[in-house]
């Protein structure tokens, strides 16, 4: 069971379609993802997977997995129709395991193109709202990477900067819906598990700090817990207009064609050189292929921005002479398969209809 805010979804989907004795049903917000992220979904092949759009954004859908995963008796009705529930998001720890080893093999490449020598520290700035990714690289750090800094990249959902910079989590804000609808988040579920490391395992004091984030919709971390995260972790966020403004230049100035949220990252570690004076190499986390935001590409190009999707492809296809990847063209023709939506009290019973129980 999956809550994905673009991404995840469709490749939790290819990676468990068809796969003997498991089923898996993603949940995504309806409206909080890109076209292309969506037909990803929508389009999905397979005997045994079930997608279902909500009525709400990734948090909702998220608070609604969570709820289903902790809900005991249901739980038993699964467990005695032969059931038992998984997920392939960052909830799973197991998510993060591979991320790990990519940090590790950016630095190896720096060091087979000669640009660091065995020891010297680097920065990595990764965009990022569930904190699952940029959680990778923490890990990969306490593992012995020589790290110096992990800089955390937001768009105007910028509760993670202020997290960082203040060591006061607040979801109480504005949500918006971006260009980078992957980062479009406000309860970062992989903050708790930073913060477990970051009190030596006191999870008591966790506790109380997700107690009072449940309760209040923000806490603040002591100021030992403040000092730790500080000598790890930096943030800066983007706004529309720069993450826009970003996508050109590096176009412009490099011929390189990059999506809304490798543009945030990007804008973040340009920001973070500035202020920072840091010398080091800065690793730029890539996540996605822009043509998953054609749309949003083609309108920070000064390009014209089709109505349908394809249309828009094919002109940011002409206009960059980039081609698009096979993976994401061959989604255009493929048969709308799941058309279902919910909200997201009804999220439970949609799983049941799936898996045909009664609970």
């Amino acid at each position: 069971m999956v809550a994905t805010s673009g991404d995840t979804g469709k490749a939790a989907l290819e990676g468990f379609k068809d796969v003997p004795h498991t089923k898996i049903q993603v949940f995504f917000p309806s409206d909080g993802v890109s076209n292309m992220q969506k037909l990803q979904m929508i389009t999905q092949e397979g005997e045994n997977v079930g997608v279902c759009g909500i009525y709400g954004n990734f948090d909702n859908a998220q608070s609604g997995v969570k709820a289903i995963f902790s809900d005991e008796k249901y739980a038993q009705t699964l467990n005695e129709n032969g059931y038992y529930l998984s997920s392939a998001n960052s909830i799973n720890w197991g998510r993060l395991v591979p991320q790990i080893v990519y940090y590790f093999s950016a630095y190896c490449d720096l060091l087979n193109h000669k640009a660091i020598a065995l020891g010297d520290k680097i920065d990595f700035c990764v965009p990022t709202g569930n904190f699952g990714d940029i959680l990778a690289g923490f890990y990969a750090k306490q593992m012995g990477l020589p790290v110096n800094k992990l800089v955390c990249a937001s768009n105007s959902n910028n509760v993670l900067t202020d997290f960082i910079r203040d060591g006061v989590y607040d979801r109480n804000r504005q949500f918006y819906t971006t260009v980078s609808p992957s980062m479009d988040i406000l309860i970062s579920s992989n903050i708790e598990r930073l913060v477990f490391n970051l009190t030596d395992g006191d999870a008591q004091k966790v506790s109380g700090y997700m107690a009072s984030l449940s309760k209040d919709g923000r806490y603040e971390l002591d100021d030992d817990v403040k000092a730790k995260l500080a000598e790890h972790f930096e943030a800066f966020w983007c706004t529309e207009e720069e993450t826009k403004e970003t996508i050109r230049r590096i176009y412009e100035e490099q011929h390189y064609l990059i999506d809304p949220h490798t543009a945030v990252a990007f804008h973040a570690a340009e920001a973070y050189a500035e202020r920072s004076g840091s010398s080091a190499p800065m690793v730029v986390l890539s996540t996605a292929s822009p043509y998953k935001f054609a749309s949003a590409v083609c309108e920070a190009l000064h390009c014209p921005v089709a109505e349908n999707e394809a249309d828009c492809i094919l002109q940011l296809q002409q206009h960059s002479g980039v081609p698009a990847p096979a993976s994401l063209t061959d989604v255009l023709t493929k048969t709308v398969r799941h058309k279902d939506t919910c909200a997201p009290a009804d999220m439970q019973n949609t799983v049941s209809r799936f898996l045909g129980i009664h609970a």
